[in-house]
């Protein structure tokens, strides 16, 4: 290390240090005042902490809770721990032990909320098909079909990636799994490393839209909307991000054959080795078929369809001769960790939020940006851009709670009339239709520099001559896609709304 960065090192250690005292001093005196003093009374030792917040505008409490937030999260700490303890904190600076009583009235209907019990079961079913070897199946097999094609490659990571999206629904692992199968495959044969890296993200950030999203599954109980309409909802939005990545590709590789040739002759395989290597999948794309049916169809419930999905899921894995009590354990725990640490933040961010509301902070929102005169188009605009911009620096599942109790309400009291001659979303699917833009919205989070998930997901794969730089790069071409699906879903909400409402008769 050299003489500089040990230099700002050691600054760095020393600020934290000193971070460290101050904050334990002034948790010391407060302990004091509780301890020996009145807490309502004029006396106190030194200071008082308590109740210093009290009489401050919505305004000034907006930016000291959110910036204390946003400087937590820039330190590095995780979001889970910092939304919930700054938002005890801030009970206390507000001085009402009253407030106290959000906590439990904020977490208790989280935790008996029956759907929140899909999440588990879902990524149970996502990590088994995954430990059964699927996702290697899935890209040999989609790639053998269309390897022959310009960009062929790189349609095949899409269309597998689709795939996988509806059978595992995690973004990480379809990442960095098509990272390791897919990125060495197309740079051995020449691909263009931003149309590799690219088509490997952007397909894999499908999971985020196609069900069974566990992000569709955390709207919906927070904007109090239908899992199963949700889900439809977000079906042709997916299918359509999926065409148009395919699209670009096809039609870039043809105009330019050298940034993505087709596979040589004489690695092809004949018709019936191709169909042979379909028969591994009839299975698992069975299981997807079966488990979204029954959801879709109102049969059954999504916590039903995740178990029957979880069951189905080691059915599979049995019938490829990988079901094992260790793939059961190593299934088990990565969806140990994974719930709690969505379960822990939604607890967290619930009782932050929840006070910001309580205090006012919902009516301070609404009024300030109804006040800025804009259209209901407008103020849609502006939310979309407020998380992107949210994208770059926080979680999903934060951005989630955090944005969406803020969001919904507005959206509710809004009309849209539609855009350019064509009609908006009814009244009563327009709680739907932002669901669906929110998950689009989402899925350019995962892409946004400079700290969207899927470019660090990829960075850890890739191999070491493709730079930061390369993966930016690569992400912004399909960010640009994602923006015309977006704006398509804003000028066309029949594309979100019209199978739910033909599925369900609305």
């Amino acid at each position: 290390m050299s003489s500089a960065a040990q230099s700002a090192a050691n600054r760095s250690r020393w600020l934290t240090y000193g971070l460290s005292l101050l904050v334990l001093a002034v948790v010391l005196v407060e302990a004091v005042n509780i301890g020996f003093y009145d807490p309502w009374g004029d006396d106190y030792f030194l200071f008082r902490m308590q109740g210093v917040l009290a009489n401050v505008s919505m305004s000034a409490l907006t930016w000291v809770m959110f910036g204390s937030l946003f400087i937590m999260l820039m330190a590095g700490l995780p979001l889970a721990f910092v939304a919930g303890g700054l938002g005890v904190v801030f009970l206390y600076l507000l001085g009402d032990a009253a407030m106290l009583n959000i906590i439990p009235s904020r977490i208790f209907p989280m935790m008996t909320n029956p759907d929140l019990a899909a999440i588990p079961l879902f990524i149970f079913m996502a990590t088994m098909l995954e430990r059964a070897g699927l996702i290697e199946e899935l890209f040999d097999a989609v790639y053998q079909w269309m390897g022959g094609l310009h960009g062929g490659l790189a349609v095949a990571t899409i269309v597998a990636s689709t795939i996988l999206a509806a059978m595992v629904g995690v973004v990480g692992a379809a990442i960095v799994t098509m990272g390791i199968i897919a990125l060495p495959a197309m740079l051995k044969r020449n691909y263009d490393p931003e149309i590799a890296i690219g088509s490997i993200m952007a397909g894999g950030t499908l999971g985020v839209l196609i069900p069974p999203s566990i992000l569709a599954i955390l709207y919906a109980v927070v904007a109090q909307q239908s899992v199963g309409e949700l889900y439809l909802g977000s079906v042709l939005p997916g299918l359509l991000l999926s065409s148009l990545y395919i699209l670009y590709v096809v039609v870039r590789t043809t105009l330019k054959p050298e940034l993505g040739p087709p596979v040589p002759m004489e690695e092809r395989l004949s018709m019936g080795q191709k169909l042979a290597l379909l028969r591994g999948l009839i299975a698992p794309i069975a299981l997807v078929v079966m488990v979204l049916g029954l959801l879709f169809a109102g049969i059954a419930t999504p916590v039903e369809a995740a178990g029957l999905g979880s069951l189905g899921a080691m059915g599979v894995a049995a019938l490829h001769r990988r079901l094992s009590l260790k793939a059961l354990i190593g299934a088990s725990t990565d969806t140990v960790k994974a719930t709690a640490m969505v379960l822990w933040i939604i607890f967290g961010a619930s009782i932050f939020v929840g006070l910001y509301i309580l205090q006012g902070g919902q009516t301070f929102i609404t009024e300030t940006i109804l006040s800025t005169g804009l259209s209901a188009y407008g103020i849609l605009f502006l939310m979309m851009v407020l998380l992107v911009v949210l994208g770059m620096f926080l979680d999903w599942v934060g951005i989630l709670l955090l944005a969406v109790p803020i969001f919904v309400p507005i959206i509710k009291s809004l009309t849209f009339d539609g855009l350019f001659g064509f009609p908006g979303p009814s009244p009563d699917s327009v709680v739907l239709w932002f669901g669906v833009l929110y998950l689009v919205n989402m899925q350019m989070s995962f892409l946004s520099p400079p700290f969207g998930y899927a470019l660090f997901y990829i960075r850890g794969v890739a191999p070491p001559e493709i730079t930061m730089a390369t993966i930016f790069r690569s992400s912004l071409i399909f960010l640009a896609i994602q923006v015309l699906a977006l704006g398509l879903v804003v000028v066309f909400p029949v594309i979100a709304t019209g199978l739910p409402a033909w599925v369900y008769g609305r």
